[in-house]
């Protein structure tokens, strides 16, 4: 098992003490499941010191199980493995006699790649200087296979060096320290996710370091700060405690670490509510989701729930938020498609927004887990009820209204939800509604259902367009087409008729 103690005064990330293979094998997961194209390590140490056995753990853990050769590059300088996630450069430079020499590897054209880089000190000033240092030390007096190894995270890579430290230190301190993990997809957030296995048993951990305030956008506060977007794992704690207790399937919290943003979960599995390729909805679990809303807006839901330390209050869901939310349409989709909107458009579009929010504002408030669409949703086959729907992402839930959560599952961004399948479920939730309470209002609720769906639609176009714009994401792109005919299906409500005239004189489809 490896061990881990503070890193020295004057190194930037954490010390290990691996005492075996099996420690390095972990050690190197560690750091692949950290990695990101464009990374450099530099491995140093002597010979023998376990830098080529790093690096073929790192390769094998990459693979997703399957079989790759890693010979040693010290004869051929430079070894390519394209893995799954990325592309791996594999340099030895122990016959390089300098820096001068480096050209010929070609080494600065791999800025999309990982490049795992030993005996770094040949390369001289040609070493990026952004790049994650590792060195390993023989202790001999400790057995064979006793290894030292000492991280230092240099420009860029300091923060994500300390972060894995960080969360070394609380895996440790939950008694998992022990445990393989492997790495989910995310979401677009900078939250990130590992599947551990334990015992027999596996366990989701959650890496959501606290959101950094961006650059004002507006009365001097940031996007985040207006759209009420979580800032630590407080949210997602009080959040899931509080579906727990009305019987819905939000994962087990375990273990949290609220300072350093980790968190130990419940794993609900991997059956989605989503089948094929490209996924399609599965129309039982669909409609079991539904089920979830209707059982979940019977509930008269507090906007204040216990939390660690205190007491968390869920914002609420307010003109400002659902307009800075919209203007993202014309701040990002807008320009991605070469237009500047001129500002007796903005304008006309603000108050169209103001005049059509106008029912959502005054509609009875509950809570809005804001995402309840197929990424964030799981199928639990041996439970029964609304409870067989696992729910995931409810971190930025708000107050407001119910008709969100509905059509965020009925026009669901990720995958094509056919008119007549969005239709059976709207009718679903009406139907379930009007049993649970004859005074439902069913027209009313349509109308509302038809604006929220047209504004989170606007929304995400403006999102996916940011994600390729600002942080280099383009494949949330493909889904534009998608999400601008959704916007188009709700548009078509006759109270939106002026709205529906303004998109289709400003907005070009994809």
């Amino acid at each position: 098992m490896q061990t881990l103690s503070p890193a020295p005064a004057a190194f930037a990330g954490p010390t290990l003490t691996l005492p075996d293979e099996a420690a390095t094998r972990r050690f190197a997961a560690d750091v692949a499941n950290m990695l990101e194209p464009g990374d450099f390590l530099a491995l140093s140490g002597d010979l023998g010191a376990g830098k080529t056995t790093f690096v073929r753990a790192m390769i094998a853990h990459l693979a997703n199980g399957a079989t790759v050769e890693v010979p040693s590059p010290t004869f051929t300088l430079v070894q390519h493995y394209d893995l799954p996630r990325f592309h791996i450069v594999h340099a030895d430079l122990y016959r390089v006699g300098g820096a001068d020499e480096l050209i010929e590897l070609g080494l600065e054209d791999m800025a999309d790649s990982v490049v795992a880089m030993e005996w770094p000190d040949r390369a001289g000033r040609a070493l990026p200087k952004d790049r994650i240092d590792i060195a390993f030390a023989l202790a001999p007096r400790n057995g064979a296979e006793h290894r030292v190894v000492q991280m230092e995270g240099r420009g860029t890579a300091i923060d994500r060096v300390g972060r894995l430290g960080a969360m070394l230190s609380f895996l440790d301190t939950a008694g998992f320290s022990a445990a393989a993990r492997a790495r989910i997809a995310g979401d677009a957030s900078s939250r990130s996710y590992e599947r551990l296995h334990l015992g027999g048993d596996r366990f989701i951990l959650m890496n959501a370091p606290r959101r950094p305030d961006g650059p004002p956008v507006k009365d001097g506060l940031p996007y985040s700060a207006i759209a009420h977007l979580a800032e630590d794992i407080v949210p997602f704690v009080a959040i899931a405690d509080g579906l727990r207790a009305r019987g819905f399937s939000a994962p087990q919290v375990l273990a949290q670490d609220r300072d350093s943003g980790f968190l130990l979960l419940e794993d609900l599995g991997t059956d989605l509510v989503v089948a094929g390729d490209p996924p399609q909805p599965l129309r039982e679990r669909y409609e079991r989701a539904i089920d979830v809303l209707v059982d979940l807006h019977r509930h008269d839901l507090p906007d204040t729930l216990p939390a660690p330390d205190g007491a968390y209050r869920i914002p609420l869901y307010d003109l400002r938020a659902f307009l800075i939310e919209v203007e993202l349409l014309l701040d990002w989709y807008l320009p991605h498609r070469g237009i500047t909107p001129p500002a007796e458009a903005r304008a006309e579009f603000l108050a169209l927004w103001h005049h059509a929010l106008a029912p959502a504002l005054a509609a009875p408030k509950t809570w809005v887990l804001r995402d309840f669409h197929s990424p964030n949703l799981l199928w639990l086959a041996g439970r029964s009820g609304p409870a067989q729907v696992g729910l995931l992402d409810f971190q930025d839930a708000v107050m407001g209204p119910e008709a969100f959560d509905v059509a965020s599952l009925a026009q669901d961004a990720r995958v094509d939800v056919a008119e007549d399948v969005e239709a059976a479920l709207l009718t679903r939730y009406l139907d379930g509604r009007r049993a649970q309470d004859k005074a439902f209002d069913a027209g009313a609720f349509t109308q509302l259902y038809a604006t929220l769906a047209a504004q989170r639609a606007t929304k995400i176009l403006g999102i996916f367009a940011r994600l390729d714009r600002r942080d280099g994401k383009p494949q949330y792109l493909r889904h534009l087409p998608r999400i601008h005919a959704y916007v188009r299906r709700a548009l078509r409500h006759p109270a939106l008729a002026a709205m529906r005239t303004w998109y289709e004189t400003h907005v070009p489809a994809p």
